[in-house]
């Protein structure tokens, strides 16, 4: 419980907080982020991670000249691709181990089976999509390994939405994160960051619902 409300703290106060890491580790902090954008996208354990609210964040102060704008978008769009590559892997190798366990319940052969042939029709878009979204991008390589999305249709959409993703919130964030108003309301403009990330989730299961019936 402490751990999540440290993460809260840090999301909700991120500013003060990578204010602070550029303040005592210098160019360290290209490798800190690097750390936690691999991390966040790349382990299926570490979901609560900031995501979004850390890239608008970075591209705030490398507006101000406490980061370079280039370096961190070439830096993180590699933490962004790798992260979900690893994950991938780890579902692919994880995926197989699991479903062919006879004694397992409810994880049999033909979920894998049909996991695979969703993701072969839809998996571009889950995997673009899932980038926008906060705890579903951590989870989208993953269930695209376990269902054995073929490589290099992965990897493709992979690398368009992990470059999107980084450059889309870093932009955002050099262009209008120092505007008096988002300076001014930092913690009220974080909220509407993550509640703008979840709206394509949430437009996306309405419309599974209203499709299926």
């Amino acid at each position: 419980m402490e751990l999540v409300k440290y993460i809260f703290d840090f999301i909700m106060h991120i500013d003060v907080h990578l204010g602070g890491i550029i303040k005592d580790y210098g160019l360290w902090t290209y490798l800190i982020l690097f750390i936690i954008i691999f991390c966040e996208t790349g382990l299926v354990v570490t979901p609560l991670l900031p995501g979004d609210s850390l890239l608008f964040a970075a591209g705030t102060f490398a507006a101000i000249g406490a980061l370079d704008i280039m370096w961190l978008f070439l830096i993180l769009s590699v933490a962004a691709v790798a992260g979900d590559t690893v994950n991938y892997w780890i579902g692919c190798f994880v995926g197989p181990k699991v479903f062919h366990k006879e004694h397992v319940r409810f994880l049999k052969k033909e979920y894998l089976d049909r996991t695979h042939q969703f993701y072969e029709k839809y998996g571009g878009k889950t995997i673009i999509i899932a980038r926008f979204v906060p705890i579903i991008r951590t989870f989208a390589p993953f269930v695209a390994g376990i269902g054995n999305m073929t490589y290099l249709k992965f990897i493709s959409y992979n690398v368009i939405g992990g470059i999107a993703w980084i450059a889309i919130c870093v932009f955002a964030g050099y262009y209008f994160g120092n505007l008096p108003f988002v300076r001014n309301n930092f913690s009220l403009v974080i909220l509407a960051i993550i509640i703008i990330s979840i709206m394509p989730g949430v437009v996306e299961v309405v419309k599974h619902k209203y499709s299926s019936r």
